[in-house]
């Protein structure tokens, strides 16, 4: 990315964050929604739950595994063209998955249309509100409007999807993500990208599939637990082995001065290190709770879609306030503090989904668990990635960005694939499968929680990303 800033916006950015933050929405709603759908899809496409399991899981994937690349793209098409033509994208899988005939033409649809779009379109978000912004507490704000809605779309797309779902069908849930993908294409109109395109700007194809496949063979892996234990241990292992010869590769392509896919020095960055850490344990509690929780109601307790998605307003409502308080909390305490917060919060709200659901059939049993789980996320998802951002100076926020939004993506698909492995394999138990599900979710919360308690209170801005 080159340093000088070639123009600014002819608005006020403030009033250009919609596109960004709906963008950030439609694409975290993608990846829940279809968790209160998984009855109906099943009977309508006559697959299993696994079935749309895998779905969810590969276009979470598809997400993580693309996320870095394109980022890299931004700098050689610019971060608005990219913006646009990953709206496009995911507006013609949104409408393929619309008229899916069978589970294969959905997972083309959403996990691969969708997947590539949003890939596409969510580098530019963060990378135009970082150059938007320049200072802390505005950045917060910026923040705080984009993840916040990005939660609120994760905690809101069951409810939003069990509506649509109930009164008038599935499909309708891809065209109402098309119709909002084209509202933000006409809101995104007087957009101006700050920076020049680059297109001789070189692309390290080698270390993207590297990369890539690396990611796909781990998470493929863990979709295997359970059911396949070689392949497990087979695609882990292999997925282990790839991403440890992309490390070496990017590094040897630094060393003979070369453009490599991803720098190293973003990983000497200690603080942005541990914040990454939480971002990806973040949206992995988020979206593994959402998983093991839709499909606990709709397999074992037998809730209609709508019910399910009712279910989960206490989550919606907990993001939105703490969301909208980001910017206020961002003035008066420490990002650190703010994480470690939301980190205690979550793991007692999960931890009160764990004891009061077996013991009490009731739909109340769920509303203070899932209350205090979305107050902690809603608190601590802004604040992790203004940390990660705001570590690094102008010239390596294409790249910090695709490596940010690429550890979110990868969480939410390992909380996918590891909850709902773990409660799929064992869903004829009830509520133990639930509660082995939900312990194993807990365990993830305690090791963010320790990544946080290693933050410093004060950030060292635009700390060195290389020796």
């Amino acid at each position: 990315m080159t340093e000088a800033v070639a123009q600014r916006p002819l608005v006020s950015p403030r009033r250009l964050i919609a596109p960004l933050a709906l963008a950030q929405f439609i694409c975290s709603f993608a990846g829940s929604n279809m968790n209160v759908m998984i009855n109906d899809i099943s009977d309508d496409l006559d697959t299993t739950v696994k079935g749309v399991q895998t779905a969810i899981t590969l276009f979470l994937l598809i997400m993580a595994i693309l996320m870095i690349p394109c980022s890299k793209l931004t700098d050689r098409w610019g971060r608005k063209r990219c913006f646009l033509w990953g709206l496009s994208l995911y507006g013609v899988g949104a409408l393929l998955s619309a008229v899916a005939p069978n589970l294969g033409v959905l997972i083309l649809g959403n996990s691969v249309f969708e997947g590539v779009g949003t890939a596409l379109l969510i580098p530019p978000v963060y990378i135009l509100a970082t150059l938007w912004f320049s200072d802390m507490t505005s950045r917060a704000w910026a923040f705080g409007a984009i993840s916040g809605l990005g939660g609120i779309g994760a905690a809101a797309g069951p409810l939003i999807g069990g509506v649509i779902t109930t009164g008038i069908s599935w499909r309708a849930a891809f065209v109402f993500q098309a119709l909002v993908v084209g509202t933000i294409i006409l809101l995104s109109r007087r957009m101006v990208d700050p920076l020049s395109a680059d297109p001789s700007r070189p692309f390290d194809l080698a270390g993207a599939i590297l990369s890539g496949v690396g990611m796909f063979c781990v998470v493929f892996g863990i979709l295997q637990a359970g059911s396949n234990n070689a392949l497990f241990a087979v695609f882990v292992g292999i997925g282990a082995a790839l991403l440890g010869w992309f490390f070496f590769y990017i590094r040897s392509r630094e060393r003979a001065g070369k453009e490599a896919l991803l720098s190293t020095g973003l990983f000497k960055n200690r603080t942005s290190n541990l914040a990454l850490i939480t971002q990806n344990i973040q949206w992995l509690l988020l979206m593994g709770t959402s998983f093991v929780v839709s499909v606990f109601l709709q397999e074992v307790r037998g809730y209609s879609a709508i019910k399910t998605g009712v279910t989960f307003t206490a989550a919606t409502l907990g993001i939105l306030f703490s969301s909208l308080a980001a910017e206020r909390l961002a003035k008066r305490y420490p990002q650190s503090k703010l994480i470690v917060a939301g980190f205690v919060v979550t793991l007692v709200g999960i931890a009160l989904l764990l004891v009061l659901v077996p013991a009490w059939d009731s739909i109340a049993a769920f509303v203070p668990g899932l209350a205090l789980v979305g107050l902690g996320l809603g608190g601590m998802l802004t604040p992790s990635v203004n940390v990660v951002q705001s570590s690094f100076p102008e010239r390596l926020q294409g790249e910090i960005s695709g490596l940010s939004r690429s550890v979110s993506n990868l969480g939410s698909s390992f909380g996918t694939a590891i909850a709902g492995t773990i409660l799929i394999s064992v869903v004829a138990t009830g509520n133990r499968a639930y509660a082995w599900a939900l312990a194993a979710l807990i365990v993830f919360g305690l090791v963010g929680l320790g990544a946080a308690l290693f933050l410093p209170s004060k950030l060292d801005r635009h700390a060195p990303a290389s020796d």
